[in-house]
């Protein structure tokens, strides 16, 4: 989630307290194809201990296309194997949308990397947020996050942390597991935040990009999770993005405050997984459909956020929700509208999916981008025609490998 700083409230507060069915009933999806942390009937489940096999830097497998993809853009791939992916020479950070590349490096994302992985946050300035004041409703109330009940793959199957590397370092963020409408039943996509994947304007694709659904299934804590086991940490195993795709608007508007890009702050995932052989959708059980209507606020009805808020006081060990309708928000006249709610979830819960019932059906509508300082509301963007567009693309190009 990126951050943003505001001086006064905007108006007065409003907070929707949302029926305990809808939304949240809707959401408990127990079609599990196996059975979490609990048990594990699934031959060709990913395997989860996967992520502790490998010592160091990890096996790294570089199909030929990758590799002659590096050598392409100047990189030793030799020395990508030996760590050089840690590089980040701006001259050679790959920042068009043709460029992302994503070895695997079996044993990399250990448990306790993942753990040691900082929120993707982002500052957008008093000035970009009164800026907003003409087009934006009222500032919500605050929406105290409620922690999901656990085992969150009984619960909440489809949402889990997005790991991935930035110069900065080892970073997380949360996804949710979408279905593929051209490959039903065996989707291997997932839905973040454009920030997830890559820097924007002044920087390139990230690396190292991991998805883990219903991370810490049983919700351990910090002291719990020493002695947890591989598959409770990770249930479903590490799946690796071998593609990923982001908006233009993002790619050149996107900056660390959030900049003109945070209106098309969103991105989907072609993963695969680190062993095994089924789907993403098979192995979880579950993924939800986007909804690309653009609802307004009024429109939208109820809404809710989902993810693993990372910055104090949470330490993105758990998943939280936040339920309430949504508000219009927006950084400039010129920009899309985005919705907002009040919530006060952190950042690391940046790119978790924002749903809503539509006749019956849980749908994804949106996704975390930014928030305020003081943590608390989130706003995320509308996905509309191009977001349907990006996402199209990715699934005929990429679905059903």
């Amino acid at each position: 989630m990126r951050s943003t700083r505001t001086s006064a409230p905007l108006g007065r507060g409003r907070r929707t307290v949302l029926a305990a069915t809808g939304l949240v009933a809707a959401l408990a999806l127990t079609a599990t194809a196996c059975g979490g942390s609990e048990k594990d009937t699934a031959s060709d489940k990913p395997d989860a201990t996967a992520s502790q096999a490998a010592d160091g830097g990890g096996k790294v497998r570089i199909p030929s296309d990758i590799a002659d993809k590096l050598e392409e853009h100047g990189f030793d791939v030799d020395k990508w194997k030996d760590g050089g992916w840690e590089d980040w020479d701006r001259d050679k950070w790959l920042r068009e949308a043709k460029d992302f590349v994503n070895p695997v490096i079996e044993g990399l994302w250990k448990p306790e990397r993942m753990r040691s992985a900082e929120e993707a946050d982002k500052t957008v300035t008093t000035k970009d947020t009164a800026a907003a004041q003409g087009v934006s409703d009222p500032e919500p109330a605050p929406v105290r996050a409620e922690a999901e009940k656990t085992p969150y793959h009984d619960n909440a199957a489809p949402v889990g942390k997005v790991f991935f590397d930035s110069p900065e370092g080892p970073s997380v963020c949360s996804g949710t597991v979408v279905k593929d409408v051209n490959h039903p039943g065996r989707s291997n996509l997932v839905w973040t935040a454009g920030h997830c994947v890559h820097a924007g304007g002044n920087g390139g694709w990230y690396r190292n990009l991991v998805f883990v659904p219903a991370y810490n299934d049983l919700g351990k804590s910090e002291a719990d999770l020493g002695n947890a086991s591989a598959s409770e940490i990770a249930p479903y195993g590490n799946w690796w993005a071998d593609w990923a795709s982001t908006s233009n608007g993002w790619i050149q508007g996107g900056s660390q405050t959030g900049g003109d890009g945070a209106a098309y702050d969103y991105a989907v995932l072609h993963v695969k997984p680190e062993q095994g052989s089924k789907s993403l959708e098979e192995t979880v059980g579950a993924a939800l459909e986007v909804d690309f209507s653009a609802p307004s606020a009024a429109e939208a009805g109820q809404m809710g956020a989902w993810g693993y808020p990372a910055a104090p006081p949470y330490n993105g060990l758990q998943m939280f929700k936040c339920l309430d309708a949504p508000g219009r928000f927006s950084l400039s006249p010129n920009l899309p509208t985005m919705h907002r709610i009040g919530c006060t979830m952190t950042g690391g819960s940046s790119g978790g999916g924002w749903f809503r019932v539509v006749d019956g059906r849980t749908v994804l509508v949106s996704n975390t981008s930014i928030g305020p300082t003081d943590n608390t509301w989130l706003a995320g963007p509308q996905l509309g025609e191009d977001a349907e567009a990006l996402y199209q693309n990715m699934s005929k190009t990429y679905g059903g490998r």
